[in-house]
């Protein structure tokens, strides 16, 4: 990471200066894990001090870190997180003009996170002895929280426990729903550490036109799919908004100490939220802010409350997890650390997500290897050109192509993937070409994640969700 100099501060913007503090803040503490000479750590240090006293002359208050200054950080259905007003994100809708899909580099500054720089994938590759997972080579974790505290947790053998989840709003998956569970399936082995998976039925019964029967069921059919995937019974507890709420009182606790630190004006503004929502939404946030939480879990942690916790997910959830964050200290509780990932994008391009509720839009979990075949020919968006002509002297533009994008995410070979990019954008790759490649990378993972799923009974499912001690000692 480059030096951040002191001399245009003055010209900054606060949002721009939080930035540099956050930024100069995570500096200073890999170059104390990375053991750098004392000269090197004072300068940093130095620096990072005086830009904190920059920062509270332009905007009156201290530094915080994870809480950017409030005039610059609004999420919600009417003023959401823009990039120069072309890009439209909250935790519901993901919507940009570029077919490149969303600017990240700037939705990193207006979140006020930290970008995942070469510097901390060699750390965790340091760290935990392990290649970078293919998703942390690529940039689709591009974003994080605190990530180096976990680290440091991890190298002085202090426990933490993952958390991530899934909001069941249809009976089956596509792919781009996998993406969470892959990467947090290979954190879980690398660290060894607990992993809880929330399923927030009782959010989509508030959002969506389903019955609470029917959004159950969802959540179940979903857990299927997720252990699917190849979680360790033993090490991962799964459960449902509508069961486990009703079961734990240390969850139950926990939502209520959020709820009483989180005013309705400060969730109308980071939400969105307007006087004609019902008060289950507005009240909604703190279910998922509660996991964050050791407590929320008794029966896996005990009575411990200082066990910090990991949440990887699309950056589209971060503004529940700004709240949590906030909250946390002043309820006695440790801040979540985070790893965002990028959206995965609809076959029709990068300006949406897919959508589970449009086939034509996603491949599916449940898709045969002929629909897998037909949807990717028909839909998926080409950066080719018109003419086989055209593209053999032009080229394409992997940048918009949707079948290079998938690969990104689903084809473990670097090598490959990277003459594919030089071959295609050369023009010696055609884009049916390259469609087939995708073809022969899904069929077989989707059939394989099919088969594994065939295996998953009803008693597995009532398993993993029945709170129970995990195997590891608290």
């Amino acid at each position: 990471m480059a030096d951040i100099q002191n001399g245009d501060s003055c010209s900054s913007s606060p949002l721009e200066l939080f930035e540099r503090v956050t930024a100069q803040g995570e500096k200073v503490r890999s170059l104390k894990a990375g053991k750098a000479s004392t000269e090197e750590i004072d300068a940093a240090v130095k620096l990072l001090l005086s830009l904190k006293v920059t920062y509270k002359t332009a905007t009156g208050q201290d530094y915080k870190a994870g809480s950017p200054p409030v005039d610059f950080s609004p999420v919600s259905n009417n003023g959401p997180i823009t990039t120069q007003d072309e890009d439209f994100v909250d935790p519901w809708t993901v919507q940009t003009s570029n077919a490149k899909g969303v600017d990240y580099d700037k939705l990193i500054v207006r979140f006020g996170s930290s970008k995942i720089d070469k510097e901390l994938i060699n750390r965790i590759e340091r760290v935990t002895g392990k290649t970078p997972h293919r998703f942390l080579r690529r940039g689709i974790f591009f974003s994080h929280r605190d990530m180096n505290q976990i680290l440091d947790a991890y190298e002085n053998k202090k426990p933490f426990y993952l958390y991530t989840g899934r909001g069941p709003s249809s009976e089956a998956m596509h792919v781009g729903h996998l993406i969470p569970f892959i990467f947090t399936k290979w954190l879980q082995e690398i660290f060894n550490v607990p992993l809880v998976i929330q399923l927030t039925d009782d959010e989509k019964y508030l959002w969506k036109d389903l019955t609470i029967e029917r959004a159950y069921e969802y959540a179940i059919e979903n857990a299927k799919d997720i252990i699917a995937c190849g979680f360790d019974i033993n090490k991962t507890f799964i459960f449902s908004d509508l069961d486990y709420l009703g079961m734990s009182s240390g969850y139950y606790k926990n939502v209520v100490k959020v709820q009483k630190h989180v005013t309705f004006n400060q969730v109308k503004g980071i939400f969105g939220f307007t006087d004609s929502d019902c008060i289950g939404k507005i009240s909604f946030p703190a279910i998922q802010a509660a996991p964050s939480f050791s407590s929320s879990f008794p029966q896996i942690f005990k009575d411990k409350k200082d066990i910090q916790c990991l949440i990887p997910c699309a950056i589209d959830q971060d503004p529940y997890f700004r709240m949590t964050r906030d909250v946390a200290p002043r309820i006695g509780y440790l801040k979540p650390a985070l790893l965002h990932s990028v959206f995965f994008p609809a076959l029709q391009g990068a300006q949406t997500k897919m959508s589970a509720s449009d086939p034509n839009t996603s491949i599916f979990l449940t898709d045969t290897p002929k629909q897998i075949k037909t949807k990717i020919n028909k839909h998926a968006f080409s950066g080719g050109k018109d003419t086989i002509e055209e593209h053999r002297k032009y080229g394409g533009n992997c940048e918009v192509d949707v079948s290079y994008m998938y690969l990104t995410f689903f084809l473990e070979d670097d090598d490959k993937l990277e003459q594919m990019k030089q071959a295609y954008t050369s023009g010696a790759l055609l884009t049916g070409e390259l469609k087939k490649v995708l073809i022969e990378t899904l069929q077989p993972l989707i059939a394989a994640h099919q088969q594994r799923r065939k295996q998953i009974t009803d008693e597995m499912v009532k398993q993993f969700m029945t709170p129970r001690k995990l195997a590891f000692d608290f």
